[in-house]
């Protein structure tokens, strides 16, 4: 295994709240200490999201033979096919939305991103522009976010960046170059329940639970993800650990605003549940920002 600092060559293609670059440290005391050593191991990420843990462990471990990628929303997992089939394609699209874009006064970068919003929604694109559109879109709006309507459409506003970089042409063909050992599904993360088996590893980073009213401020899919597939997440750890695959979880944690909130702790009581400290960014009042504490919840013993 390389040295875990030495790793970055690819990585997330796109901002996403959430993301796990901070704590891909975590992640890996949280593997089994000979992780390195063991032979032919199947990596699957149910919720690829921005795909931080992803790019870092199939970079940092090279006994990681197969990984299986999969995330509800289809716009983003166009993107990840796109990356990994016609990168070129993809930078030619983008550069010429980049060349477009940035020149323009504030005013008129807003109406640009507001059309390309509403064409993003008609989901009447070609595959090649509606991931050149997502990440226009990530690069451009408000923190970055992605939030969904209950008609499945982005509507999040439009940012103030000086000068974002919309399109990186290096880390996209890094990024590619990753992704070409990799199967990218598209579905509800209980799908690859089919992979689970004794050299499978599992990594879930679902929409965290919301621990204050505020901090639900946003849906990744129109679907939503409730206490009920929370729950259901939980089932599917039992059955995975079953076919004797590992897997290691991340969530909020509730004991952060309530310390008698024991919702991970109760039902992932037989597991093991670390408390790990993260910087999160995503609250509008600067006051409700700084380090909190999240959950590292995994069935491996020996870490």
């Amino acid at each position: 295994m390389r040295m875990f600092e030495d790793m970055t060559q690819a990585r997330p293609f796109i901002k996403w709240v959430g993301g796990k670059t901070q704590l891909l440290d975590e992640v890996r005391k949280s593997l089994p200490r000979d992780f390195a050593m063991n032979q032919h191991i199947t990596y699957v990420e149910p919720f690829v999201g921005g795909g931080a843990v992803m790019f870092w462990i199939l970079q940092a471990y090279s006994n990681i033979e197969r990984a299986v990628i999969n995330d509800i929303n289809p716009e983003l997992i166009c993107t990840y096919r796109i990356i990994k089939e016609n990168v070129e394609g993809l930078i030619t699209e983008l550069s010429r939305i980049q060349d477009e874009y940035i020149p323009k006064d504030a005013e008129d970068r807003k109406v640009y991103f507001l059309n390309k919003r509403a064409l993003f929604n008609t989901k009447q694109t070609t595959p090649v522009e509606t991931a050149a559109l997502f990440i226009f879109l990530n690069r451009t709006c408000f923190n970055g976010l992605y939030r969904v309507n209950s008609k499945g459409e982005f509507n999040v506003p439009h940012g103030k960046y000086a000068n974002p970089r919309i399109c990186d042409s290096y880390n996209l063909r890094a990024c590619s170059k990753v992704l070409q050992r990799v199967e990218i599904l598209c579905g509800d993360f209980a799908e690859t329940g089919c992979y689970a088996g004794p050299n499978t590893l599992f990594y879930f980073d679902p929409p965290y639970k919301p621990i204050t009213e505020t901090s639900s401020f946003t849906s990744y899919s129109k679907e939503g993800f409730d206490d009920k597939e929370q729950l259901r997440l939980r089932d599917f750890c039992d059955h995975i650990s079953k076919k004797k695959a590992l897997f290691v979880a991340s969530n909020s944690d509730p004991k952060d605003v309530n310390p008698k909130e024991n919702f991970f702790d109760n039902i992932y009581k037989d597991f093991v549940i670390k408390r790990v400290s993260a910087a999160r960014m995503i609250n509008s009042d600067a006051s409700g920002r700084g380090a909190i504490s999240e959950l590292m919840i995994s069935n491996v013993v020996n870490a």
